[in-house]
């Protein structure tokens, strides 16, 4: 059990990491584009293709940690006047609604990735499936985030104000 736990910390780690590593080559990547386009006057080809690219993928990894982080959007106003047991309830409602989504992004992120594998783009000759690749990975993690919020399990990582109730 404890090997599992550990590979499956390793996988939450490392998915982190891509996502904050995808951010910060983004930011070094656009910065360069500023300097380059406003000092030298010349703009490299192939900066803003890989910068929305880093951009969707750190969008979409960023939707599952805020799952896991519980940084969901909530009416707690609401919620506050609610007993205890309601809330819990609900929270049960929002972890399916989650799977239910997450689903949807495994599917149609799988489907887009096969259907755009054969096009590329036209600065980095790169696949468009790259585009659409993080969407699947995306809906895993959620379904694993959302599943162990279900069964009763805190899969918070990090101390941030306002995950859940």
């Amino acid at each position: 059990m404890k090997g599992l736990k550990r590979f499956c910390l390793f996988i939450d780690s490392l998915f982190e990491k891509v996502a904050i590593g995808s951010l910060i080559v983004m930011i070094i990547i656009v910065t360069l584009q500023v300097f380059t386009r406003k000092l030298f006057n010349f703009v490299l080809f192939w900066s803003e293709e890989v910068t929305l690219l880093l951009l969707c993928w750190f969008s979409f990894m960023g939707i599952a940690i805020g799952i896991r982080e519980k940084l969901h959007l909530a009416i707690e106003s609401f919620t506050a006047k609610l007993p205890p047991a309601a809330n819990k309830v609900i929270d049960k409602l929002v972890a399916l609604g989650t799977i239910a989504f997450a689903v949807f992004l495994i599917k149609y992120g799988w489907d887009f990735t096969v259907l755009m594998s054969t096009s590329t783009l036209p600065a980095t000759k790169l696949s468009n499936a790259w585009e659409y690749a993080v969407m699947p990975i995306t809906g895993f993690m959620m379904i694993i985030y959302a599943f162990l919020q279900l069964i009763g399990i805190d899969t918070r990582r990090h101390n941030v104000e306002g995950g859940g109730h």
